[in-house]
């Protein structure tokens, strides 16, 4: 799934150029005009990521931020590009919660380094994922089965997320090891995976003798199952 970054910006020019620029680096983008549909498409696409102009109609760009920060969920990254050059707008925009602050004129080139510099900075696992009644929040180390918490280890976590990231696509246990246990041993490979998935199925499958999210594909390995 591609991370999805919304761009807050009312000339459609410069918005559009961001897009192609996004898109070309396998972004998922997102267009606002104003601060109030930026509300709107805020809490429709639960971006990752936002590039926030400051200088919009109808709400400024402070005043998404304020509202973006006070909100009781999960936060994105945010990128301000602004006008706004002064040294005490940058202290504003950062002191209200930007993660970056850059200004125009800008390079398409050298925001689409930021974007990738902030994202990394803040964690690789992003976007929410939702199937079928179950939730993933990267961002607030949440899962939820039907609105219910399920808790989840750091691994058993890791290891969903990253099936989930994925779906249809097959890990053999070598790989599923190499991101949830980078530095165990190879010989305990298959029972390290095996004994995670086990403990994962019981807490998110129906009947976990007859998984129907995470199956087990024979000599290969496993793949989360989205249809």
């Amino acid at each position: 799934m591609r991370p999805t970054v919304m761009i807050v910006e009312d000339d459609q020019k410069i918005s559009n150029l961001i897009k192609l620029y996004l898109e070309k680096d396998g972004y998922n983008a997102v267009q606002a005009y104003d601060g109030k549909e930026a509300k709107q498409l805020f809490l429709e696409h639960d971006p990752c990521l936002v590039i926030l102009d400051l200088m919009l109609p109808f709400i400024s760009g402070e005043q998404f931020l304020e509202w973006v920060r006070g909100r009781n969920a999960e936060d994105p990254a945010v990128i301000i590009l602004s006008a706004k050059a002064r040294t005490h707008e940058k202290i504003n925009g950062l002191r209200l919660g930007a993660d970056d602050y850059m200004t125009k004129p800008f390079s398409p080139e050298e925001l689409m380094a930021h974007v990738e510099a902030v994202l990394r900075r803040t964690g690789r696992m992003c976007q929410k994922i939702a199937h079928k009644g179950l939730v993933i929040k990267p961002r607030k180390g949440e899962v939820l089965l039907d609105g219910e918490h399920v808790e989840l280890t750091n691994y058993e976590f890791n290891l969903l997320y990253l099936l989930m990231e994925h779906p249809g696509q097959v890990f053999t246990r070598e790989q599923l090891l190499a991101r949830i246990h980078p530095n165990d041993e190879a010989e305990i490979m298959t029972r390290t995976i095996d004994a995670h998935m086990k403990k994962l199925r019981r807490k998110i499958e129906k009947d976990p003798s007859k998984p129907s999210r995470i199956i087990t594909v024979r000599g290969m390995g496993y793949k989360f199952i989205d249809s």
